[in-house]
């Protein structure tokens, strides 16, 4: 907390020596996009001619003109392919707008004219990660990838698995997108990773906000956006290549894409994508962790189409892992827990093996996507899309006999979902959508296992309405929705060898009410104000017995209500030169809040005896800030800091709620060489983690929360061009001083230190 009221200390100073007035100081700050579907254009050019004042998009559409006086302008916006659009403002403040370019009639040969990919236009806090950011988290799966992000952390059952957290909300409230679709997993466990491969992701986007009004319930503690770069329609042949080794592990990740557009249609493109992840056990700084390795290959291919008024898309994905889980971590009674935790490392000695035994994960999972849009006029577009999943998750415990070559858990999950909508763009002022979506889910235990299922077999339906409008004018952004879900849950199961089905209905509705202000002097402030809902899962219900990735006794209550959530969400941005700074707060109440509880009861079996772990329903308020600083001290030096803070208080219990993330501030310094020819100057970025304690634990924990901890990353990038293709090189070196530590958020912190030492070394060819 100390750290984090210093550096906020010394932020301020510095806003205020970067605050100097300018006699002509207004800023236009805009984007621009395909008028078509959303999709950001980089490298459109913006010129005002009376002010002779000019810049090109970026990657993200996003462009910033400083320096403007007070007086009637005249903007014009260029790209290839596309109508010039010539626009007279008033400069009277500083101002943003989104400008929509119409691509021409006549198709010109080799131009991508836009591509199927929606934008997320909201005006919620939205945090991305793509270029060499994304490209320098090579090799990390999608909850270390997301830790850049103030605010993100990550819910971990050891090294491989780890679930995203947005403000303290995780599994079931954090909705991921993976390509557009809602990735519908078991992602209710809490040792469930998400179904992802990064490698098929060209940006990685976080909306911290709740968002249940654009996609559902389940978007309720923010979204998170897995999304590829658009098909090529262009004809033309280009690929990618990766290679990263790391150290700790003894591991290899390997991914290849080719993408192209036909010569014979035009409008056809194509992209065929594929990975591989091999790891043996991982070493702390003192000891190896037994039965630790990973397996995983990744494979997805799409085919897509595009004219001036129809757009078509097929996609399919294939993700399959194989996940060991730490051998001492399954106790099975509580005087094993109680003792392993009293002798402060695992029991097991352990040495370097890439074989993966029982306790262990086998997970694969299939998304089939069909999706088409067809513009009725300018600025107006039908969007359709159906996807079918199916995932099918196994987990295995160490068990007697035959019954070993069996799961423990066994379940086979299929989705079907359907989303329609309406959008419309008028002029520069108004855009919005209407629409519905339909999720149909069946959820089936497969028999065999031996033991009782931990949740039942279930079908689910979900029909959702919903209306958004955005109004842009001058510096004011103002966006509104609304939206209404229908739920119903059938289900089936045995207790006391008698037949409970059960048939609940959930329905609510959710809104919200945001808008953005660009002031004088740089600065920028936006507001978010929802209310979401999320109906409880099957495993809040319905759980009935041994979760064998727990080693604990879950009890659900089939009388649950839905939660309601209220949060206020406010962000301020400063950005001045080479000095950008943005500051987040947020609260969130949240009624009627689901949790995991443990009795203070064990069970005895043949097998041992177990924790008791029962839901609970409360009353909770979150609330919290994130900073982050970019600062370009010179051509040479970059400084940036990012931190995050974040209390949870359960209102009806006068207590705290437990997996909290503690307070963090990550600081780093980045050298850039003097350009060298026939390569990009190589870039060394050293930086220091600081993570405190977490002080606010609840009432019962079978151990007290692990000291803070400071670690040292170390990376050197250096990018080549070789004709027309481009070659990146890098080292980084995480947990440079090999220090022994434990995360809070680390279910295998009772059991065993983090990771320790882990050197990567990652080649990325573009050509």
């Amino acid at each position: 907390m100390t750290r984090f009221l210093l550096n906020s200390i010394i932020y301020f100073s510095l806003f205020q020596i970067a605050t100097a007035q300018d006699l002509c100081n207004h800023i236009l700050r805009g984007k621009v996009v395909h008028l078509e579907n959303n999709e950001p254009i980089e490298g459109a050019f913006i010129w005002i001619a009376n002010q002779e004042k000019g810049t090109i998009s970026d990657s993200q559409g996003n462009f910033r003109i400083s320096g403007l006086c007070q007086e009637r302008i005249i903007i014009k916006i260029q790209y290839i392919g596309h109508k010039e659009k010539i626009d007279t403002i008033d400069v009277i403040s500083n101002l943003n707008i989104t400008f929509r370019l119409a691509a021409e009639d006549l198709r010109l040969e080799g131009i991508d004219i836009h591509g199927h990919q929606d934008a997320l236009l909201t005006s919620n806090a939205i945090s991305s990660i793509y270029g060499e950011f994304l490209r320098e988290s090579r090799g990390k799966n999608l909850g270390e990838v997301l830790r850049r992000i103030p605010g993100i952390t990550s819910y971990s059952t050891g090294q491989s698995i780890q679930k995203p957290v947005i403000h303290g909300l995780h599994s079931n409230r954090i909705l991921i997108m993976n390509n557009g679709v809602r990735l519908e997993g078991q992602q209710w466990g809490a040792e469930h990773a998400p179904e992802i491969d990064p490698f098929l992701a060209k940006e990685i986007a976080v909306v911290k906000g709740a968002e249940t009004v654009r996609f559902g319930p389940e978007a309720m503690g923010g979204v998170i956006l897995v999304n590829p770069a658009p098909l090529p329609l262009k004809p033309e042949f280009k690929g990618e290549f990766d290679l990263v080794g790391f150290s700790n592990g003894r591991g290899i990740n390997a991914a290849a894409m080719v993408q192209g557009g036909s010569e014979k249609i035009k409008g056809l493109g194509y992209r065929v994508q594929t990975s591989s992840k091999l790891a043996g056990n991982i070493q702390t700084p003192d000891y190896m962790l037994d039965n630790t390795g990973i397996k995983e290959f990744n494979f997805s291919g799409a085919l897509g189409y595009s004219s001036n008024k129809l757009g078509a898309e097929a996609y399919f994905s294939h993700f399959q892992s194989t996940i060991g889980i730490l051998s001492d971590s399954h106790t099975g009674n509580l005087s094993d827990l109680e003792s392993i935790i009293a002798n402060g490392r695992p029991f097991r000695e352990a040495d370097f093996a890439y074989k993966i035994d029982n306790p262990k994960q086998e997970v694969d999972h299939q998304l089939f996507k069909l999706k088409a849009h067809y513009h009725l006029n300018e600025g107006v577009k039908l969007n359709l899309q159906y996807a079918l999943q199916r995932n099918h998750r196994q987990e295995f415990d160490r068990r007697r006999g035959e019954l070993n070559n069996r799961p423990s858990l066994d379940m086979e999950l299929f989705t079907n979902t359907l989303d329609f909508n309406f959008t419309h763009q008028t002029g520069k002022n108004w855009d919005g959508s209407i629409g519905f979506s339909m999720m149909q889910q069946a959820n089936s235990n497969i028999p065999g296992t031996g033991v009782t299922p931990l949740i039942p077999n279930f079908d689910m339906w979900n029909f959702g309405i919903f209306a958004i409008e955005k109004f842009t004018k001058g510096p004011i952004e103002i966006e509104g929705g609304l939206r209404y879900d229908f739920r119903n849950l059938q289900s089936a199961r045995f207790v006391n060898r008698e037949l409970e089905e059960y048939n609940l209905n959930f329905q609510n509705f959710s809104t919200f009410l945001g808008g953005v202000y660009a002031f004088d002097r740089n600065w920028t402030f936006s507001t978010n104000f929802a209310t979401a809902w999320r109906p409880p899962n099957v495993n809040e219900l319905f759980s009935q017995g041994l979760h064998h990735g727990l080693a604990a006794i879950e009890l659900g209550n089939p009388d649950f209500v839905s939660e309601k959530s209220f949060k206020w969400l406010n962000s301020l941005n400063f950005e001045r030169g080479n000095f950008i700074a943005e500051f987040t707060g947020y609260i969130n109440r949240i009624n009627n809040f689901i949790f995991l509880a443990p009795r203070e009861e064990q069970f005895v079996s043949l097998r041992g005896t177990f924790n008791v772990f029962e839901y609970l329903q409360t009353d909770v308020l979150l609330y919290g800030s994130d900073l982050s600083v970019k600062w370009e001290i010179s051509k040479s030096f970059e400084f940036f800091s990012r931190s995050s803070l974040i209390r949870a208080n359960d209102l009806l219990n006068e207590g705290n709620l437990p997996f909290i993330p503690a307070d963090r501030t990550e600081n780093g310094l980045s050298f850039l060489f003097q350009k060298m020819k026939g390569s990009n100057s190589p870039k060394i970025t050293i930086s220091n983690l600081f993570v405190a304690r977490q002080n606010r634990e609840p009432d019962f924990d079978f151990a007290p929360a692990p000291s803070a901890y400071s670690i040292w990353n170390l990376g050197i990038n250096k990018s080549f061009q070789i004709k027309d293709n481009h070659l990146n090189l890098g080292i980084q070196v995480l947990n440079l001083f090999d220090q022994s530590y434990r995360d809070y958020m680390n279910r295998f912190r009772y059991f065993t230190d983090e990771i320790g030492r882990n050197l990567f070394i990652k080649l990325n060819y573009e050509f």
